[in-house]
């Protein structure tokens, strides 16, 4: 019988263990449960924190696109309306000859403002895209920027700025695309008359700092509220605008000036000392030892020559006014409004160069340049492509077409020129 007790008090006590160890495991379990549970929780905070602060993102950028949209609209309309007047004055016979001129530098000011608006929209794109190939030279980067502060020279007039200019006497070499480190200093400087009142003055100064050529513009402008500072180079950021909007200009050029800079191997900085307080940016590019030797003095260009021009673009008043420019650079010039056109002038009269637009409707371009190179004369005829699109595949596409050369419209004349005489 105690045997029997024993046995009992045994199996009891191995059941109380049993109980025990399952409620130390539904414990743990529910222990863990709690802690994967809180985990959740926390993820799921977490998560609905980041689409929050992702849905606050998207709606700043829809917000900031759909100022730059305004902008654009804006800055558009100005240029337009400025042409459309210079345009109506130009029409009255009876204007004296100075209005007559200042009509015409008006839609010349004005046409070139918006292509470089246009430009600054298309190297946005391209840059970002990684679509900008650059062409680098060894160059002295005071002469590139002399020629930036003589192409921001009419914006930095018109505002009446005084630009102080300083260099070393001893040339500063970099390695780098002229036309695109042109672009980023002349940035700087339209970015400065613009956001400076008028009758400000701004310094561009070079000089050399260790290994890196240094290019500061600063200014006496509105300055930069220091919550703007660390974004000023962002896609679409902008200072807030008075409802003038008389800075001007997109906001896109200190977002391609920092690209095209880095895509040197260099970086840009931008300092204020707030609102009010002016500006100053610092570009820092890799420098190059001097050379050895000295650069050999560039060849005095060549005598123009007269030219047969045939010109082939369905826009009957674009055609005309290129086709006057070239008569009064000395060339014949013959005008067709379309492809067919084209191909029976030129069997009559084989061209030497010819101006021919790529969007033309029915025959395009493309057939009308490979149509050309089968004619007899014709066929070591020099083929210029006109054209809005100045994409690389644009142009690899017009090369295989058989042109000799790609420009973009709005053609500039002294790019027409080269074209035409085939440098």
């Amino acid at each position: 019988m105690a045997e029997d007790e024993r046995d009992g008090e045994s199996r009891l006590a191995d059941q109380l263990r049993q109980v025990n160890e399952r409620l130390l495991i539904a414990g743990i379990e529910a222990k863990e449960q709690a802690e994967r549970e809180e985990a959740a929780r926390r993820e799921v905070e977490r998560l609905n924190a980041d689409l929050r602060a992702a849905n606050e993102r998207l709606r700043e950028e829809d917000r900031r696109k759909d100022e730059f949209l305004a902008m654009l609209a804006h800055e558009l309309r100005n240029p337009l309306g400025a042409i459309l007047g210079a345009s109506q004055l130009l029409a009255h016979h009876h204007a004296n000859p100075e209005r007559l001129a200042r009509a015409r530098d008006v839609i010349d000011r004005q046409a070139r403002h918006m292509a470089r608006l246009l430009d600054d929209l298309l190297d946005v794109s391209r840059v970002a895209r990684g679509r900008v190939q650059l062409k680098k030279e060894r160059l002295n980067i005071a002469d590139v920027a002399e020629g930036a502060a003589q192409a921001a020279e009419p914006l930095i007039q018109s505002k009446r700025h005084a630009l102080h200019f300083s260099v070393p006497p001893e040339a500063m070499w970099v390695e780098g695309d002229p036309d695109r480190l042109q672009q980023v200093i002349g940035n700087l400087l339209s970015n400065a008359a613009r956001y400076t009142d008028v009758g400000g003055r701004i310094w561009l100064t070079i000089t050399r700092e260790g290994s890196d050529a240094v290019i500061r513009v600063r200014d006496t402008g509105i300055g930069i509220h220091p919550e703007l500072l660390p974004r000023v180079f962002d896609l679409f950021v902008q200072a807030e605008r008075s409802p003038d909007r008389r800075q001007g200009g997109l906001g896109l050029g200190l977002t391609l000036a920092r690209r095209l800079t880095e895509m040197h191997g260099g970086c840009i900085e931008a300092h204020s000392g707030g609102l009010e307080e002016g500006s100053e940016f610092t570009v820092r590019l890799p420098a190059l030892a001097a050379p050895g030797q000295p650069a050999r003095a560039r060849a005095p260009a060549a005598p123009a020559v007269r030219r047969r021009i045939l010109l082939v673009d369905d826009n009957a008043d674009m055609a005309g006014m290129l086709a006057g420019l070239l008569e009064l650079e000395g060339h014949a010039v013959r005008v067709a409004l379309s492809g067919p056109a084209a191909l029976e002038l030129a069997a009559a009269s084989p061209p030497d160069v010819v101006l021919l637009d790529i969007g033309l409707p029915g025959m395009d371009g493309y057939e009308v340049a490979r149509r050309l190179r089968a004619l007899d004369g014709v066929a070591h005829a020099r083929l210029v492509a006109l054209t809005g699109y100045g994409k690389e595949q644009d142009r690899l596409r017009s090369r295989e077409a058989g042109f000799d050369a790609h420009l973009t419209k709005p053609v500039d004349l002294d790019a027409l020129r080269r074209a035409v005489a085939g440098e």
